[in-house]
């Protein structure tokens, strides 16, 4: 249930995202366009509690409720990032704003780049670490909550490789391709 769950929340972000441009693009409704962003949080704040529920009524915690905390720490650190992302499409589809021409990256802007997304997935990792923590502090049951803490030990060693692959760029530069 909590793997559709999942499924249904990211959709549900995504509606409320396509639903705030459209009606601040289309319908010209700045105002609707804002609540309707302002109302993404609630989808996690849904998924976080209906976990919490499952698991306080005897769910043996698996690697989807672990995936629950992945989702909600990845959608608040990258959240804004990727509404202001999706504005910027709209804005050149229903906007007379013109789209700038893509640049490739390389060198320090590249590195200050990657150093940047990992700053980004640290958060949300201390994010979703901290929902894991407090959801196996509040269920009290080790056995029952030893996947949740599977799931923080994979999620650190995700994050330590992203953190040596990301910082090699400021190492090792890459160079511009002529």
């Amino acid at each position: 249930m909590i793997g559709w769950l999942i499924i249904t929340c990211e959709i549900g972000f995504w509606v409320f995202v396509i639903a705030g441009l459209v009606a601040r693009y289309v319908f010209k409704n700045d105002k609707l366009g804002y609540f309707l962003f302002i109302c993404t949080p609630i989808v996690d704040l849904v998924l976080l509690v209906v976990t919490v529920i499952d698991l306080h009524n005897g769910a043996t915690a698996t690697n989807v409720h672990g995936i629950a905390a992945i989702y909600i720490g990845v959608s608040i650190a990258y959240g804004h990032q990727m509404i202001n992302w999706a504005d910027r499409q709209f804005s050149y589809l229903f906007s007379s704003v013109e789209k700038p021409p893509k640049r490739k990256k390389f060198g320090a802007e590249l590195a200050k780049h990657e150093r940047k997304g990992w700053y980004r997935h640290f958060l949300a990792w201390c994010i979703g670490s901290a929902i894991l923590g407090a959801i196996i502090l509040y269920i009290n049951n080790p056995p029952q909550t030893e996947a949740l803490f599977n799931t923080f030990r994979v999620w650190l060693l995700v994050l330590g490789i992203d953190f040596v692959i990301s910082f090699s760029y400021t190492i090792f530069p890459k160079k511009e391709n002529k």
